[in-house]
């Protein structure tokens, strides 16, 4: 509205108004936001947080918002983001494919010691022997 030469104070009263009869609720933009991010684009909690602060929503919604989604809801999506790129990394050395692996998930804002974990299981499972992959990793 300010850039339309509004007056502060005429869209100060439009927007409580707005609040009012409920077409601005920042609570339920989140939740939505966290909802449709999570489980469309795979996002983890830190990436939702970071996008909700740039769109300006208060802290304390954020921080609702993004906890609703729990430790377990994460991992089982970081582990699904893994299976399926898991597929296209086939054919490279074990170094590349976990640095690939883990910088993907890191790009979608999951903690170093989640992904590095999800990848050596998946890399464990698909039969990388563990002893190698250990070499490999930082300490969780």
């Amino acid at each position: 509205m300010l850039r339309r030469g509004i007056p502060d104070e005429a869209a100060q009263e439009v927007l409580s108004r707005f609040e009012d009869v409920g077409l601005i609720d920042d609570a339920a933009f989140a939740d939505a936001w966290v909802e449709s991010r999570h489980h469309g684009r795979g996002l983890a909690r830190r990436a939702l947080a970071r996008e909700l602060r740039t769109k300006g929503v208060d802290s304390a919604l954020i921080e609702e918002a993004v906890g609703r989604l729990d430790s377990e809801q994460e991992e089982s999506t970081a582990r699904e983001l893994v299976d399926r790129k898991l597929r296209t990394t086939r054919g490279l050395d074990r170094e590349k494919r976990l640095r690939r692996l883990a910088g993907m998930l890191a790009r979608k804002g999951y903690p170093e010691g989640l992904a590095l974990r999800v990848v050596r299981q998946a890399l464990e499972e698909e039969g990388e022997d563990p002893d190698l992959l250990e070499e490999h990793l930082p300490g969780d």
